[in-house]
């Protein structure tokens, strides 16, 4: 179909934009052929009409679907044009935050001016082993195709890096070569990887600069070769420089600087050492004051150049070579301070003893005249003669510069040599990877000399991108097999002859040069008249004579031909050159020493660039006179051999492209300018790379692609089995027009916007599909709301009518029932009425008839009461009336005879007072006295009688007196109570007054003071009520109170709770952290483990290189590493060639012949003096034997004495031997350091390492022989005068008896014979070890022996220390009692006598109560050790007599011999057996062969008890502490690990190997545990088990050796389950469709990803599934304990998903809805396999819950906030880097899907800002969870485990 079809209403196009380069549009109508304007409506709403050109007619470019956006490939997307290109990076790179991008073979990467967690080695890890188009687009993807390319072509490859300064060219060359040495292997070993980077800063302090665009821009290119051997490691690199910008040296434009070294050494100048350089501030030199910014804000040039120094000692350049480059420097800063003075126009001098001169002489080391003088003149020669002629002051500036910045480009040189020697190897190198780093197309206002040097390398640059893009499109279409047609392209080989042909510019500029008048105005006339108007890239400007502008790749750039000359010829006056090379500063002149020969590796363009390479092609020979002229080639002419040069190299190697791309001018993180993106893009040439795929067949797609993209649009009969015929018939149908496709043999190919239109007629096919669905889903969910609504109605009227009439009904009732109680209402309420009238009739009648009687009643009542009441009131009136009379009378009697008295007392009173009363008184006295005597005596007569009465009386008259008289006190009394009682009254009435005064006063006061209580009552009651109120308020808020006190108690109780929780959690984490620490230790140890074993291997080897032979065991060795070692004395010799291909082996043969002879001769001696010894010791022995039949016992320590003489004497001998041995290897060793070459014996040779090693090996044999005849004769002189052996004795004693039966020499040789047949595995290599065979049998001989001779030896040697401590001991507490009886002694004799008498008694009686009490303790233990001593000899006397009857039931010893032995006990002994296993010690190595070495897992599996070898071997151990022989359980445990451990490192690799001994070696380490005796492990066993306990050894030792062991195997269970699971993984869990039909195929670009649809041999999630159950079958066959399956599980599991979930996380293709989807239902499948295997609740499922949120992710909606906030919640085991990796990864494959918007993201970022995590990507998937084996007791019965015959045990019996 036309392309104009596709311009239909809605569709999307692209138009200019002079701000945004090109902005996005959409058609309002349909585009008709022939319209010359379009509709256009832009994204803001805008609408405009797009004018079309009238000649072209070129509609504007398609916009791609918004699902092919953002994709990884640029070749992928259906438009391929300059806007498509430009938007898909902006989005990536602004959108996503992906930096890298493919565009066909080329990376583009856009610096993000930020740190990016991108580069780890995890990161290197994934992309390892990947296919360049499965991950995402990196750096280390690029760098993985060349080093897979390399080693699979075998062809060398190059890394072209090219852009802007600033642009990322630096950083993306040395991560590249981060990834080679990471993944070769190379990084622990050559670093040749850290000593690139560490080339680094001294390549940047003298090559890096600060420029306007950059703070640390690199102003020279370079190639880095880096070399591989045949194994593809790195074994070295090498350095190319281009175009070192020399201009900067001398001149620095406004705000930058000069190169870093200068800042450095100027801010370093106070150090001691730089004091004689003389330097200071930067500002104080010419050379570095001209841009103005001399600090760099963020760095510290002192620290700087302390890296900088670091980095030249680590390569190699040494303390007096740094101080040498930093006077150069240095040199350069004064010299450019020197300053001229002009004498006239065309002369000037220097002032005299210039300051800045003299200290550049001193430190350039030349004659100050000298320089002063050709500084100021030059030397002309001419056909005649020569003279010297003055020149001026520029003249002399500009020579002083020139000169500097000679000299600095020497320097430059001089370290890039340095640094390349320091990276050099002496290895052959078979490959390369080259990493260019370079310039990109440069264009500024003003362009010279360097901007078209670099112009042009970059124009040869794109020729050969070119070519190599078209040839990758070449072999493409031929390996389709598709007609190859032409294919345009810009082809810039015209621009290239413009610039080096003959006539060229290059050519006229050098013929320019040569002229002796020769002037930039007069070469651009040239160049006019020579191109102009003839070649149509060249072009004159319309303002300028000056000036040519050239029509380059990527743009015209306008070139001023002022300085061209001038940069071109870089003229050095030759007689300043002289002067620098005659200094006596040594480094300087090397410099300069082949300044004569060929061509040097650096030229330099003038003013500019300075040209380093080095040539790869040694130059001819020059003659004599060509050296000047060599020298004086231009710049141009050397720039363009070299570039020749690296155009061979890069042509000879496989090419691969960086395009580095500088995204804005100002540092901004992650800010896109497209002005300046399109800029580079054209500059760059991936716009060419679209142009030439667009120009053929750009979108490629497989037929089983094509097919399940495009299967929509086929009917079910167009489907056939054939996938191919069938895509065809679909092309067929759809696209009439045959050339816009083609088909491949694999693939088929589609012209530019083909695939596009597919996915149109595709889109309308679906949205067609998706209407229909709709509309049928909407019919159907329609007509169930009708269907739905209309039985809801129906239902309602029913219900309704039936409401209706149960109303009627209803009412109908009420009707009759209100008639019926309206009828009884009414008869009621007349009723009532009658009743209520009738009763009111009577109750009113009866109320007034009793009214009326109660009245009469009353009247009658009232009269009688009336009657009464008068009759009492009238008496009481006449009564109160005579009171009252009365009472008035007797008042006035009183008052008168008062009166009366009163008057009377008153005459009484005057009487008194007269004398005459008292004479009247006295008249007729004296009568009265006479007749008073008469009646005196009268009255005596009568007192007479009257006294008895009186008498009488008396008694009565006392009484009644006394009674008076108490009458009288009592009215007295009364009297003055009644005086008290007045005087009361009146005070009282006084009182009364003023009490009456005081009351009306309280009265008043009372009512103020009522008023003022009433008025305070209510204040009261008022405060009452808010005090009531408070009260309320306080007890409610003491209820808030005590209710938040009981709720914070809560909270802090399950904070506590929490915490506690936490805390246990953290330290369960701290626990297992330090369980994986040690884990890991333990696994490093055993990779130290196996790297010395295979070491030690290597060093055999190479010490069996001049002469097959043996390595000696040290003999002093334990038995448990002897055993070990002697497996591995023969090793094998795969890697023999290789290693004496790579050694200097004619060199040291000789010497290493001569010198192994030597020491083989000595041994030899040392061998016969031994034999001698031993001939020597048996006759001593024969001698001893006789002398013991003859002599008595008391004779025997004199003899004993003469044997200890001799073996003195013997001794003294061996050390002498000793002695002599060592000076002679001393004086060897010597000899080799004096008389070999250096090469051969430098330190790190290899012939001085193995010659070191074989003397080491001879010297620690020399000590072994002298003390194993020591031993050996220790040894047999003290087992002579031992008792005789017991029946529990080792067969070790029996061996040693037999050797002591044996007579002569022969005997002896005869059993070592024996000794060495039954342990020797092979005989028929051995005679190849020495030249007769003798040496080696009398060796291993004498080792056996030694072996079973130690254990006496260490036996003798325990109970002697043991005795020597016991007796120390006594002497200690023997000096003690000493010490204290002389200070006992000391006190008593300060004593006095008696006391010193009762000291001592009391002394004496407390030492004697100490001996008792000690004597008691004896006892007790005397009798302890008496019944443990019964108890032994019972058991012994009951297995005595088990033996004697045993005894008597043979007949004879021939029928022991001849017949076997009759089972009629048998029955009985499996009664009593101990479950125990008897072998001899002989037999240990046989045992640990057959029940380990060659033990077959799957058969010991099927046919026997799990665990098996491990009780086997615990009960062999059994035996051994039944024995009491801890040699023998030292030895047996040391083998079996030994033997375990060589097992695993043969067949490592087999699972079930692995799984097999990891679960007998937890089964023995269980074993160990049961039968400890410890009472923690014994609470499972039964009693008979817990007789089969251990009782004279603690093993737990072996336990921590074992447990280590176990932590070693089950982690290379791990490492095993992860090599048969990681191919499985990413295609099963990710790419495979287990779910058919849900994923999408998006179109491929050029980088194909892996298929997503299952091929032959494609793993699948079945095949995962299937892998685990062959895993957890064997693992249970093998009886492996459940919670370590478990473990094993949950470590698979967590490998499953980590390397899932890093897949994800780096592959953009698979982050959409639909794989989401897969992956739940992959997780779903494995979490059934789980409950299917009872594993639930092993963690298995939590290891997986990143993987399985990381799914949810992409399924979950992503727009809101409220979505944010559920994604936050829900992926919390998720970091934030993933999350938000993910959310940017999201791509949708359908047109219905949505991305995620940028706002939704940074609302993530910010809800998540706060969660502490780690800032890693990926997960490790190397990491290992820390292993437990928890004790897991067994309960079988150790008496019942039977031996099969097929292990071939039938030398272990039962006991």
């Amino acid at each position: 179909m036309a392309v104009s079809e596709l311009y239909t209403k809605y569709a999307r196009v692209w138009i200019p934009d002079p701000e945004e380069v090109w902005k996005s549009a959409e058609l309002l109508k349909d585009y008709k052929q022939g319209d010359k304007v379009i509709q256009l409506r832009l994204e803001e709403g805008k609408e405009l009409e797009y004018c079309l050109d009238p000649k072209t007619k070129e509609l504007p470019p398609l916009r791609n679907p918004d699902i092919l956006v953002g994709e990884n490939d640029l070749t992928a997307l259906s438009y391929l044009h300059e806007p498509a290109v430009l938007h898909n990076l902006k989005v990536r790179f602004i959108d996503s935050k992906l930096i890298y991008t493919y565009c066909g073979i080329v990376l583009v990467a856009i610096n993000p001016y930020e740190q990016l967690p991108i580069y780890g080695e995890d990161i290197i890890n994934a992309y390892s082993g990947q296919n360049m188009g499965d991950m995402d687009p990196h750096i280390f993807a690029v760098a993985e195709e060349a080093y897979k390319q390399m080693a699979r072509d075998e062809r060398n490859q190059s890394i072209i890096v090219s852009g802007e300064s600033g642009a990322g060219k630096t950083v993306s060359a040395k991560y590249a070569m981060r990834y080679f040495a990471t993944v070769s292997g190379s990084a622990s070993e050559a670093n040749v990887e850290e000593k690139v980077l560490a080339s680094n800063p001294i390549m940047e302090s003298i090559g890096n600069a600060k420029t306007t665009r950059n703070d640390n821009s690199s102003r020279f290119g370079k190639y880095i070769e880096i070399g591989f051997d045949k194994r593809y490691r790195i074994i070295g690199a090498n350095m190319r420089t281009y175009l070192l910008e020399k201009s900067r040296v001398v001149f620095q434009a406004e705000e930058e600087r000069n190169y870093h070294i200068f800042y450095q050494l100027c801010a370093s100048a106070a150090l001691p050492e730089f004091k004689t350089l003389r330097l200071g501030n930067a500002n104080y030199f010419h050379y570095t004051k001209q841009g103005g910014s001399p600090v760099i804000d963020g760095i510290d040039d002192a620290k700087e150049m302390v890296h900088t120094r670091q980095a030249c000692t680590l390569l190699g350049i040494n303390d007096s070579y740094q101080m040498g480059i930093f006077r150069i420097l240095a040199g350069i800063l004064h010299l450019g301070n020197v300053g001229f003075t002009s004498r006239d126009a065309d002369s000037c001098t220097i002032p005299h003893k210039h300051e800045p001169l003299t200290i550049f002489c001193d430190l350039m080391g030349v004659e100050y005249q000298e320089m002063c003088h050709w500084l100021c003149h030059r030397k002309l020669a001419t056909a005649a003669e020569t003279y010297i002629k003055p020149i001026s002051k520029l003249q002399a500036i500009n020579a002083r510069d020139a000169l500097c910045k000679h000299i600095y480009a020497k320097l430059f040189n001089w370290i890039v040599d340095h640094v390349n020697k320091a990276l050099h190897s002496a290895i052959k190198q078979h490959s390369f990877i080259g990493v260019l780093d370079i310039y990109g197309f440069e264009t500024f206002e003003i362009n010279s000399f360097e901007q078209f040097c670099i112009n042009y390398a970059n124009e040869k640059l794109q020729q050969q991108f070119n070519m190599h893009v078209f040839k990758l499109e070449q072999e493409e279409y031929m390996k389709e097999q598709i007609p190859w047609t032409l294919i345009d392209f810009y082809d810039n080989q015209p621009c290239i002859n413009l610039i080096e042909a003959k006539l060229g510019i290059l050519d006229l500029l050098d013929e320019e040069c040569k002229m002796p008048k020769g002037s930039d105005d007069s070469w651009a006339q040239k160049l006019y008249n020579t191109h102009l108007k003839k070649c149509a890239l060249f072009e004159k400007p319309r303002m300028s004579n000056k000036a040519f502008i050239i029509q380059h790749f990527a743009d015209k750039v306008e070139y001023q031909c002022e300085g061209f000359l001038e940069k071109n010829k870089d003229t050095v006056y030759e007689e300043q050159i002289k002067v620098l090379k005659s200094s006596k500063f040594k480094m300087l002149s090397e410099l300069f020493q082949d300044e004569e020969k060929a061509l040097s590796p650096t030229s330099a363009t003038p003013s500019g660039r300075t040209l380093l390479s080095r040539t790869a092609v040694k130059p001819a020979k020059a003659k004599p006179g060509q050296a000047s002229k060599e020298h004086k080639k231009t710049v141009g002419h050397q720039f363009r051999n070299s570039l020749h040069l690296l155009m061979e190299t890069l042509n000879a190697t496989t090419p691969h492209y960086v395009r580095c791309i500088k995204p804005n001018d100002f540092k901004f993180p992650f800010t896109f300018d497209e002005k300046r993106a399109v800029q580079q893009l054209r500059a760059c040439g991936v716009l060419e790379t679209i142009r030439i795929s667009a120009a053929g067949f750009p979108s490629r797609w497989t037929y089983q692609e094509f097919f399940s993209r495009y299967r929509v649009l086929m009917k079910q009969k167009d489907v056939l089995s054939d996938r191919k015929q069938t895509c065809k018939n679909l092309l067929e149908k759809l696209i009439l027009n045959k050339d816009k496709y083609q088909f491949g043999k694999t693939k088929i190919f589609f012209r530019a916007g083909q695939v596009a239109y597919l996915e149109k007629i595709r889109a309308d096919k679906l949205r067609v599909a998706c209407i229909r669905i709709q509309k049928t889903i909407r019919g159907w969910l329609m007509r169930k709301k009708y269907l739905r609504m209309r039985k809801a109605a129906i239902a309602i009227q029913r219900y309704v009518r039936g409401y209706q009439a149960r109303c009627y009904a209803k009412f109908l009732r009420r009707t009759r029932a209100a008639i019926i109680i309206q009828k009884f209402q009414r008869m009621y309420v007349v009723r009532k009425r009658y009743h209520l009238m009738r009763a009111a009739t009577i109750v009113l009648q009866s109320l007034l008839r009793g009214y009326i009687a109660r009245n009469k009643y009353q009247r009658m009542l009232r009269e009688h009461k009336a009657i009464i009441i008068q009759k009492h009131v009238r008496g009481w009136l006449a009564r109160v009336c005579y009171h009252r009379s009365l009472k008035a009378i007797v008042y006035l009697q009183c008052c008168y005879r008062r009166m009366m008295a009163k008057r009377e007392l008153k005459k009484l009173k005057i009487e008194a007072r007269s004398v005459e009363r008292y004479k009247k008184l006295n008249i007729g006295m004296e009568n009265k006295i006479m007749q008073l005597q008469r009646k005196v005596d009268e009255q005596n007569k009568d007192y007479k009688s009257l006294l008895e009465k009186l008498t009488n009386l008396e008694t009565t008259y006392n009484t009644e007196t006394e009674k008076l008289r108490n009458d009288v006190e009592r009215l007295r009394m009364s009297e003055e109570e009644a005086k008290n009682a007045t005087n009361r009254v009146n005070t009282l009435q006084e009182e009364i007054t003023k009490l009456r005064k005081e009351l009306h006063q309280t009265q008043s006061e009372k009512k103020t003071i009522e008023e003022w209580a009433d008025k305070y009552k209510q204040e009261t009651e008022q405060l009452v009520s808010e005090l009531k109120e408070q009260n309320t308020l306080l007890k409610k808020e003491k209820e808030e109170l005590n209710r938040r006190i009981h709720d914070q108690a809560k909270e802090m109780t399950e904070t506590m709770e929490k915490k506690l929780v936490e805390e246990t959690k953290q330290l369960e984490l701290d626990l297992n952290d330090e369980r994986l620490r040690y884990q890991n230790l333990l696994n490093e140890f055993s990779r130290l483990e196996e790297r010395y074993e295979d070491l030690k291997d290597e060093v055999n080897l190479m010490v069996s290189i001049p002469k097959p032979g043996h390595k000696r065991t040290d003999s002093t060795h334990s038995s448990n590493e002897s055993e070990y070692t002697f497996s591995s004395e023969i090793t094998e010799t795969e890697d023999l060639p290789l290693r004496m291909e790579q050694e200097p082996s004619e060199k040291k043969a000789p010497l290493d012949m001569s010198l192994f002879l030597k020491l083989q001769k000595r041994v030899t001696e040392l061998e016969q003096e031994k034999q001698s010894l031993q001939d020597e010791l048996d006759r001593k022995e024969e001698q001893a034997l006789r002398t013991k039949t003859r002599e008595e016992e008391e004779e025997r320590p004199p003899m004993r004495g003469a044997e200890l003489e001799y073996e003195s004497l013997k001794r003294q001998e061996l050390e002498s031997e000793n002695k002599k041995l060592k000076n002679e290897l001393n004086e060897l060793q010597k000899a080799l350091l004096e008389k070999s070459s250096p090469e051969v014996t430098a330190p790190g040779a290899p012939a001085y390492r193995v010659l070191l090693d074989q003397l080491t090996s001879v010297s620690e044999e020399l000590e072994v022989r002298k003390e194993e005849v020591l031993i050996l004769r220790s040894q047999l002189v003290s087992q002579k005068e031992a008792i005789q052996p017991k029946n529990t004795m080792t067969d070790s004693t029996i061996l040693l008896e037999d050797v002591q039966k044996m007579k002569d020499k022969g005997e002896i040789a005869q059993a070592y014979i024996g000794l060495k047949e039954t342990n020797r595995q092979s005989l028929q290599d051995y005679h190849m070890l020495n030249e007769d065979g003798e040496l080696w049998l009398v060796y291993e001989g004498l080792k056996q022996t030694n072996r079973l001779l130690e254990s006496q030896l260490q036996s003798q040697k325990k109970s002697h220390d043991n005795e020597l401590e016991a007796l120390r001991g006594e002497i200690q507490s023997l000096k003690e009692e000493n010490n204290r009886q002389q200070q006992l002694l000391a006190q008593n004799l300060q004593l006095p006598p008696e006391a010193r008498i009762e000291a001592s008694l009391q002394h004496e009686i407390t030492r004697l109560t100490n001996e008792n009490l000690d004597l008691m303790e004896q006892l007790e233990k005397q009798d302890k050790t008496v019944r443990k001593l019964k108890k032994q000899l019972k058991v012994f006397a009951k297995k005595i007599g088990e033996l004697e009857v045993g005894q008597m039931e043979n007949i004879s010893p021939g029928q022991i011999i001849d017949e076997p032995i009759r089972p009629v006990n048998i029955p009985r002994k499996e009664k009593d057996f101990q479950g125990m296993l008897e072998y001899k010690k002989d037999d240990e190595p046989k045992l640990v062969k057959n029940l380990i070495l060659d033990l077959k897992p799957r058969g010991v599996a099927v046919n026997l008890i799990p665990g098996l070898p491990a009780y086997i071997l615990f009960m062999c151990v059994r035996h051994a502490d039944y024995l009491n022989d801890d040699q023998k359980v030292r030895s047996l445990l040391t083998s079996t690990i030994n033997g375990i451990k060589k097992v695993l490192k043969k067949r490592g690799d087999d699972f079930e190997t692995v799984s097999f001994w990891l679960s007998n070696t937890c089964r023995f380490l269980h074993c160990l545990k049961q039968y400890s005796g410890e009472e923690g492990f014994m609470k499972h066993n039964t009693p008979r088990q817990n007789e089969h306990c251990l009782t004279n050894f603690d093993l737990a030792e072996y336990r921590q050796v074992l447990s280590d062991l176990a932590i070693q195997i089950y982690q290379q269970l791990v490492r095993v389950l992860e090599n048969i699971l990681q191919p499985m993984i990413v295609s099963g869990m990710l790419e495979h469709e287990t779910i058919q039909g849900v994923s999408g195929v998006k179109p491929p670009g050029l980088r194909k990803r892996t298929s997503s649809i299952a091929d032959e041999g494609t793993y699948t999630l079945d095949s995962i599934i299937r892998q685990l159950n062959t895993f957890h079958y064997v693992m249970c066959q093998h009886g492996m304990d459940p919670e370590l399956i478990k473990q094993v599980v949950k470590q698979t599991f967590y490998i499953t998903g980590a390397v899932t979930l890093n897949n994800l996380l780096l592959r953009k293709d698979m982050c959409s809805w639909s794989k989401g989807m897969q992956i739940r239902y992959n997780v779903s499948q494995l979490e059934e396999w789980l409950r299917d295997k009872n594993l639930m609740n092993s963690g298995a499922k939590e290891t997986l819950e990143p993987l399985i949120q990381a799914a949810q992710l992409l399924q979950v909606k992503k727009k809101t906030d409220e979505d944010a906030e559920a994604i936050c919640s829900m992926c919390n085991a998720l970091t934030t880097a993933q999350i938000v990796k993910v959310l940017n990864l999201y791509t949708p494959v359908n047109e219905f899907e949505e991305r995620v918007s940028i706002s939704f993201i940074r609302t993530i970022q910010m809800r998540l800002r706060d969660r502490k995590d780690s800032p890693q990507l990926l997960m490790d998937a190397k990491h290992i969870f820390p292993v437990t084996f928890p004790f897991n007791p067994s309960s079988l019965a150790l008496e019942t485990i039977q031996i099969p015959a097929s292990l071939g045990l039938a030398f272990i019996s039962r006991v």
